[in-house]
Parts: structure tokens; sequence; C-alpha cells
């Protein structure tokens, strides 16, 4: 079962149905595509938004340093030149977030990362871009301190960093074959067992803020926030509610932690029922393409490439460069 190259379209997919429903309310998604919101992709190509781009520059910086290198001295510059030909592409025409608009051009400036990244941003740029980070075949530590380090050139507020971190966690344990409804419980004592871990070799300073005395108390932060999240996502499922919007419960996804755990909602809702989950995702009040791509991907990381239309496949945009990144983890 190729669950990378599933995980990969499908956060393609999910881009590109709720690309027309972002910034809608619920209501005037309907009207605009009755009765019950976008159903199919529109389009050959099926345009994506900025989401699938920076995945894309993410998962290529991480084919070419290599699993077995990735040091935060191998995968900086080339990370940073990733995001900065993302940043010049003609093709960045999707109305890309500020932050990451800014910091990228602070990369390309020569600043270092950590004087370019926006330090109280949690917006979720940057773990809509992580899930390349979840494929890897590498040991957690790694995959944590990466997933947190992608999101730190960007987003330097320590709920960018965990909201990523467990993002990606979420992608590893699917793609392993755990199961949806064991899926909450993990991610919870994933983040207990993480809560003090601050990844010093890669971040180096970052946590140095005022009123904050040391790197455990700046990381725990933003854990205590992906903790309350959890809460909310726990809430919901108690009775779940396939017809309600899910940004009612979890939050709209404009910050990385509601982004992760509306998306999670979304699947969870319908694990089995892999288009359901994009269609959900796509009618919600909120940051439908990046809630909808993570769902997506947490889809296609669970049922793997034959959850998605060989139709949709076929013609959604950046389909070979897709293709590839998958291969190289399937």
């Amino acid at each position: 079962m190729p669950r990378a190259s599933g995980c990969l379209f499908g956060l393609a997919l999910g881009d590109a149905l709720g690309a027309a429903t972002e910034f809608l309310s619920v209501k005037e998604i309907c009207d605009r595509f009755p009765p019950n919101g976008p159903q199919e992709i529109v389009g050959n190509p099926a345009r994506v938004t900025d989401d699938t781009q920076m995945t894309l520059a993410v998962g290529q910086a991480l084919v070419e340093v290599g699993a077995a290198n990735l040091t935060v001295t191998t995968l900086e510059p080339v990370l940073r030149r990733t995001f900065i030909e993302w940043l010049n592409s003609p093709d960045n025409n999707r109305a890309p977030g500020m932050t990451c608009l800014q910091a990228c051009e602070y990369l390309e400036a020569g600043l270092p990362w950590q004087q370019a990244t926006r330090p109280n941003s949690k917006g979720c740029g940057a773990n809509m871009r992580v899930v390349p980070v979840g494929l890897l075949p590498t040991d957690d530590s790694t995959r944590a301190a990466v997933a947190q380090f992608q999101a730190a050139l960007t987003h330097g507020h320590p709920t960018a960093l965990t909201a990523s971190d467990l993002t990606a966690a979420a992608i590893t344990y699917l793609v392993k074959g755990s199961e949806p409804q064991k899926l909450p419980a993990q991610l919870r004592n994933y983040v207990l067992s993480q809560r003090l871990v601050y990844h010093g070799d890669w971040l180096g300073s970052l946590w140095q803020r005022p009123g904050i005395d040391t790197p455990e108390e700046f990381i725990s932060l933003g854990w205590d926030e992906c903790l309350a999240v959890l809460d909310r996502l726990d809430a919901a499922l108690v009775n779940p509610n396939r017809d309600i919007d899910p940004c009612l419960a979890i939050g709209e996804g404009w910050v990385a932690e509601e982004a992760f755990a509306t998306g999670l909602l979304c699947f969870l809702l319908f694990p089995q029922e892999p288009l359901a989950v994009l269609q959900r995702a796509a009618l919600t009040s909120g940051d439908s393409d990046s809630i909808a791509c993570l769902a997506g991907a947490f889809a296609g990381a669970y049922l793997g490439m034959a959850a998605w239309p060989e139709d949709w496949v076929n013609r959604i945009e950046y389909r070979d460069q897709l293709a590839a990144l998958g291969q190289v983890w399937d």
C-alpha cells in the first residue's frame, strides 16, 4: 500500500478542493456549491495553493539532503534555497500568507534564519507544509527536530513548532498503521513525552524571549496549547456529528494547532471515506484549504493511494512532482 504517495496526493487534492471555499462561511459555500459544498476538484490541472507548493519545497529539500544526513548544517541552506525558489516562482500567485512571504524575503536577503523568522507567529503556514517530514525513514527525535525546524524558519512561536511536530507525528503513526480511533490518545501521550524537550542543536537561541527563563519553559508553552486543542478534539469525538462545521468544535484553523486538530477531526469523522473527508474539510468556515490539505494527508497516510479517484490524481496540479516525491518514501 503506497501510503506516502496517498498522503501527498491527499494533501494536494484537499488543497485543491478547499481552495475555492477559504474565507467563506458554510452558508456562502453551500450557496456557491449547492447543496453541500464542492464535491470534486475542478479543472485540468486542478489548481492548488501555496500549501502544496511549500510542501513540495520541504520535500525537495529533504530528498536532496537525504534522511541519513539530516543536521541543521546540511538542511538549513537547502531549505532556505527551496523556500526562496518558491518565493520567486511565477506560480507563487495563490494568495500566500504574509508571514511566509516576509520571512522568505528576509531569508533571501541573507539574514540568519533566527532573524528572518517571525517570532510571534503561529499561523498554519508552519504546519500545512510539514507532511513530508512525517514520511521520513528516521528516528523519532530527528523527525521531531526537523518538523520544528522547518516551521521555525518562518514561524517562531513555540506553538508553530509543536503543532508542526504533532502533525508530522500523526502522519508517521498513520503510515505505520495506527488505527484512527487510537490516534488521539497516541498523540496526547506524544505531547506529554515531548513537553520539556527543546531541540537545542537545531533551534539554538530561538527560545530566548523576554519573560522566558529556560528553553523548556519556551517549548512547553507550545505543547500546552497543543494539549488544549486535543481536549477540544476529544470533546468533539464524544458525540461526533458529521453535519456540523468542525470549526465550531476546534477553531477556524488560521493558527497552527487549530489547523492540525480541525483537519484531524475531519479525518476521524470519516476514517473509511476519504472523499467525504475532503468534502467535509472544504465545507468549513475557516482556513478551508489548509484544513482540507491536512485532512487529506491524514486520510491518504491511512488508506494509501487507493483512496483517491484516478481521474483526480491525473488532473491535480504538480502531479509529477507529487508522484516522484511519494516514490522516494513508499
